[in-house]
């Protein structure tokens, strides 16, 4: 498979000639990366219209905090945080994703104008979900998932985590087509940082072209994760703070595009935005190359 073939069409979604780059806006009071700064509407929609400025193709609107030992929201909660949201981005004419695990909230959230469904479960969280999806026709991101991380990192154990992560999601794609959501329309993301520590997150960048070989387009969300504040403290420093590892970001952004990903959800879009273009100029250098 061809890193351009591996990249893949989402039938639902704008096609662009290179990794895509998914903007974060978290609507929440206790996001790992940015709680509470765009906890009002006005506020999120407009972080949300200045990462497009900055170069997003699509922004992924969440409500619902997923990092280790988050409580989780009610519906009535998240789908009050989540909707206006959607509604003002998509307004403007922006390609917005909806980051949920509860099907209630997905429905509500394409009818106010989201294109994308991102559910870190997979499907798994909500039984409703898959159906939901379905019948909608949105394309759907499955994610790798063992369980909320409300105890901490949990199931983080694997004799070869590119092999288990692998099955894994090979299962949910298996039960999210044979729930009714069509082949076209699903991407697959590894779940970087979910019951997995640093050493499983670098591994599994190491092998994008096994996650590539699922047949499906590919998400690679690391932004400002922890094995990052790992990689840059060292053995024996702290890792230093979420917002200081944007650099470092960019850097796997570059990585997974040059492999052959289908698009990178980060925070802070600009430097992302340059690491994708400069890997497809290179991968065009390459093919001009070829032709000759």
């Amino acid at each position: 498979m061809s890193k351009q073939s591996g990249r893949g069409r989402v039938v639902g979604l704008p096609e662009w000639d290179r990794c895509a780059v998914m903007g974060v806006v978290n609507v929440t009071p206790d996001s790992f990366s940015d709680g509470g700064r765009f906890f009002d509407t006005t506020a999120a929609v407009k972080h949300g219209l200045d990462l497009v400025a900055e170069g997003a193709d699509l922004v992924d609107v969440g409500g619902e905090s997923t990092r280790p030992g988050a409580t989780r929201v009610d519906e009535a909660e998240e789908l009050k945080r989540v909707i206006p949201v959607v509604r003002g981005l998509a307004s403007e004419g922006v390609t917005v994703s909806v980051d949920t695990v509860r099907a209630s909230v997905a429905e509500r959230a394409l009818a106010a104008g989201a294109a994308l469904v991102n559910d870190v479960s997979g499907g798994l969280a909500d039984p409703a979900m898959i159906q939901v999806v379905a019948a909608t026709g949105a394309p759907f991101v499955v994610m790798h998932w063992r369980g909320f991380l409300e105890g901490g990192n949990v199931k983080g154990a694997y004799d070869d985590v590119v092999t288990e992560v692998v099955d894994e999601l090979h299962a949910r794609v298996e039960a999210v087509l044979a729930g009714g959501v069509a082949p076209d329309r699903i991407v697959v993301d590894p779940g970087l940082g979910f019951s997995k520590d640093a050493e499983h997150d670098l591994v599994l960048l190491a092998h994008l072209d096994r996650l590539l070989g699922l047949g499906h387009p590919l998400l690679v969300a690391a932004s400002r994760k922890r094995f990052l504040g790992r990689v840059l403290a060292g053995p024996e420093g702290a890792p230093p703070p979420a917002r200081e590892r944007d650099a470092a970001t960019a850097a796997v952004s570059a990585l997974a595009a040059h492999a052959g990903a289908w698009a990178v959800r980060v925070h802070e879009v600009r430097a992302t935005a340059d690491a994708v273009r400069v890997a497809r100029a290179v991968e065009g250098a390459r093919a001009a190359e070829g032709a000759r």
